[in-house]
């Protein structure tokens, strides 16, 4: 069994992330490669679409939420995602255990105690009436129908436990903070097709959302698939996969599988500087992500399990965090830059400025200051 170093690992996970060079593939090409986009924050995809491809503009991604090739809903690990529609619709049920176990945690189950969940998600598709409602108003009608209960918290319970998609609104470039102006509507009216039916997604579904995975984030190992997407038992599925997969060991001595067809870059191929949003795949995609980003980082740039900051990417690696404030954008070095590495990240970053449409770049940090 051939044995993977850490930089052969993260080499790979760049040249699948479009990270060691920008492709020519179209948005719809790059979201479906990626299998989803996270967008708790819609605009932070955008920035991933921009590091990831050539000549990327704004308009392009909202053209594909207008035109309904590409949704915002709940998804992996039961956060928001753009996903191609046709992805969404064979995904989705295979993943809907996935949200109901979220739905089912206490956060919920206290505000809806006594309640049937299949008959609130019947009661929450029958207040949409097939067309779309605001969050608020869906919370507000089922506070009237469930007096002393938090309508927030049921209409939360309801988009999970059924696939509803979100407004075009919402998933434009420029809805910061707008997660409140959400409106929703039932996925199979939006998209005028019926969802993929959960025995065939079950059956069929967890082979094919393995092997895009593997296309997206390999070499992983089985625990990695999960942590990414949330599921459970895929050691099962890959069994039956093995004659189609290729098997190495990691650095520390884990099983690693990939697609039997899939070519490694050379360890040695040079990685550029890129500038990565808030959430990015590249840093949710294994349970060990030492491939990416270190265990003392990951403590800076996770400082709470709902937070992963923006960050930029040296050598392949997370080498700090950027944020966007009043026109600036700040970075944060974690230890000295080569003066060759400064220039190149401020290059970047000025990059960015024109496709936010922010003002100037600045150090947040006096280590920026020093050269190693």
């Amino acid at each position: 069994m051939t044995a993977l170093s850490l930089r052969a690992l993260n080499r790979a996970l760049m040249d699948r992330q479009f990270l060691l060079q920008r492709t020519d593939h179209t948005p719809l090409e790059v979201i479906r490669r990626l299998v989803a986009l996270q967008a708790q924050e819609p605009n932070w995809a955008y920035v991933g679409l921009w590091t990831r491809i050539h000549a990327f503009t704004q308009r392009e991604l909202t053209a594909l939420v207008e035109n309904r090739q590409v949704v915002r809903s709940g998804l992996l690990r039961s956060t928001q995602h753009f996903a191609a529609a046709d992805d969404f619709r064979r995904l989705r049920p295979l993943l809907q255990p996935v949200l109901d176990r979220t739905a089912g945690s206490p956060h919920f189950t206290r505000n809806s105690a006594g309640l049937d969940a299949a008959s609130l998600v019947a009661e929450g598709l029958g207040l949409l009436a097939g067309g779309t409602l605001s969050r608020k108003e869906l919370a507000r009608r089922l506070t009237e129908r469930h007096p002393g209960r938090d309508g927030r918290v049921l209409a939360g319970q309801v988009e999970l436990c059924t696939p509803l998609v979100h407004d075009v609104a919402t998933g434009a470039w420029g809805s910061w903070g707008n997660r409140s102006a959400v409106s929703v509507t039932p996925a199979e009216v939006w998209l005028g097709q019926p969802m993929t039916t959960t025995a065939t997604a079950t059956k069929d579904s967890a082979k094919e959302l393995t092997r895009r995975y593997l296309a997206a984030f390999g070499p992983a190992g089985v625990e990695d698939v999960q942590r990414w997407c949330g599921q459970t038992r895929l050691g099962e599925v890959v069994a039956q996969m093995r004659d189609e997969l290729r098997c190495y060991s990691g650095p520390d001595g884990r099983d690693l599988i990939d697609l039997a067809n899939a070519e490694l870059p050379d360890p040695e191929t040079l990685a550029p500087v890129r500038l990565l949003p808030a959430f990015d795949n590249v840093l949710l995609g294994h349970a060990d992500r030492t491939r990416v980003i270190s265990d003392e980082d990951r403590k800076r740039v996770m400082p709470g399990r709902a937070r992963v900051l923006p960050t930029f990417l040296v050598d392949g690696w997370v080498h700090g965090t950027w944020s966007l404030d009043t026109g600036t954008l700040r970075l944060t070095p974690f230890r000295p830059l080569r003066a060759t590495d400064r220039a190149a990240l401020e290059q970047e970053a000025d990059r960015l400025l024109h496709f936010v449409g922010a003002g100037a770049v600045s150090y947040s940090d006096s280590v920026a200051a020093q050269s190693s």
